[in-house]
């Protein structure tokens, strides 16, 4: 897929996001003519180089794997001094610019290379020309911890220039993707390698119905997206709760269900009876009927029938048998995903200021504690003492962190009784109580 256009994309990291949603729709766009990638893996930036900076997709669709080589992109390495003056001088032309790195911790390291200066002696040569900055990483505020570390880089004679020009975006990104090192994998599925040096590959799903923040600029100013298939929203905080709550909280609960049952991949825990329909109906019933309740009919996703047609498509999405999501990359940092705040203990907490009893969710915590803590499968021991050390900083009220800790003992009991005599958890589970904490 060739370059057509006048418009320059820069993007750092170049993980299966970058390459396969933003690099992706920028050449599908037809807007852009150069595209420029910060990279800081040298044997990456080297091996795309060696093949005049192409590179190869496989995207997962609904009935296949579809096959894509898209370039030329210019590869440059931020530690290089040359590529670095090369990276400046794209963005101060740029028109749209995406971070795409593991964390936003990452925004700011030691050295020049750091993606807050680069970025900020990028945009102090802009002249105030209007650029818009999309912040991928999963935060709710990545946007604004982006916007703080480059202008804490700008000059003060220039800060007011480059804020008034520069748009830092926030992001819903629901795309499943992932970069497979397998070669074994890498070999069975027919995957296509990123170059032919590099042995690992993109494997991305075809969705995209990506959701911004709003561009808002000062009356006047003439600015016009390039990747134009990106759905504005005047308010991003619902759609980050739908994706955290809904879409996180459900793939979470499934891997977690899937490593108890030494499922490989998410997609086979189709061969665990029940395990799926309480799956979308915990999906549903719980996290879907708490937001809807939450944010009312602010938009067609939070009612009934946009929350069921949402969960119908994440649930067939999710099992994609060309996707092939693995469960232990879906259940890795299982604290992380128990935390007070984060998509299983925060949805059960969401459900519960709903008048949502959240067994569903109960019980995926629980199986997420056996992944963190295996002792606890055997030993009968009540999980509080294990929750707290998540918890450690998070300071719960005393009656809601009760009612947690009670919800997930009572799911590894479930759990316990699947495990030792096969009684299926998924039947004792009933639908939610409206409007109930009982």
């Amino acid at each position: 897929m060739p370059l057509h256009g006048t418009k320059t994309f820069v993007g750092f990291g170049f993980g299966p996001i970058q390459a396969g949603l933003f690099v992706l729709e920028a050449f599908r766009s037809g807007n852009f003519g150069r595209i420029v990638i910060a990279e800081v893996l040298p044997e990456l930036v080297r091996s795309v180089r060696e093949v005049g900076g192409r590179f190869r997709l496989n995207i997962a669709q609904a009935d296949g794997i579809e096959h894509q080589a898209l370039g030329p992109i210019e590869m440059e390495d931020p530690a290089v001094e040359g590529d670095r003056l090369r990276l400046i001088e794209a963005i101060a032309e740029a028109s749209e610019i995406a971070t795409a790195v593991p964390s936003i911790r990452f925004y700011k390291s030691e050295g020049p290379g750091s993606i807050h200066r680069v970025l900020a002696r990028g945009l102090e040569a802009r002249a105030g020309r209007p650029v818009v900055i999309y912040a991928a990483e999963n935060h709710n505020h990545a946007a604004e911890a982006l916007e703080e570390a480059v202008l804490e880089e700008v000059s003060e004679a220039n800060r007011s220039r480059v804020r008034s020009g520069t748009r830092f975006l926030n992001t819903v990104i629901g795309k499943m993707s992932a970069m497979i090192a397998d070669p074994d994998r890498v070999a069975e599925t027919g995957l296509e390698t990123i170059t032919g040096t590099d042995p690992r590959a993109f494997l991305v799903e075809s969705f995209n119905r990506i959701l911004i923040s709003a561009v808002r600029f000062p009356a006047g100013t003439r600015f016009q997206r390039g990747i134009e298939v990106f759905e504005e929203k005047p308010d991003l905080l619902p759609f980050e709760e739908a994706k955290l709550h809904g879409h996180n909280a459900a793939h979470a609960l499934a891997a977690y269900l899937g490593a108890l049952r030494g499922c490989v991949r998410l997609v086979d825990l189709e061969r665990v009876p029940g395990a799926v329909p309480f799956v979308r109906r915990t999906f549903l019933e719980e996290a879907g009927e708490a937001l809807c309740r939450k944010r009312g009919c602010i938009d067609p996703l939070f009612t009934r029938t946009g929350f069921e047609a949402h969960v119908d498509d994440l649930m067939a999405r999710m099992m994609n048998p060309h996707l092939g999501d693995l469960v232990e990359r879906v259940a890795r940092d299982p604290a992380r995903k128990l935390a007070w705040e984060d998509r299983l203990v925060g949805t059960m907490r969401l459900c519960l200021s709903q008048g949502i009893v959240p067994r569903g969710f109960a019980l995926g915590a629980a199986a997420g504690l056996l992944y963190h803590t295996p002792a606890l499968r055997a030993d009968r021991a009540p999980p509080e003492a294990a929750l707290d050390e998540i918890w450690r900083g998070s300071n719960p009220s005393p009656e809601e962190k009760r009612r947690v800790v009670e919800l997930v003992a009572q799911g590894l009991d479930r759990l316990r009784g699947w495990l030792g005599s096969g009684i299926s958890p998924f039947e004792q589970h009933g639908a939610y109580t409206p409007r109930s904490h009982e």
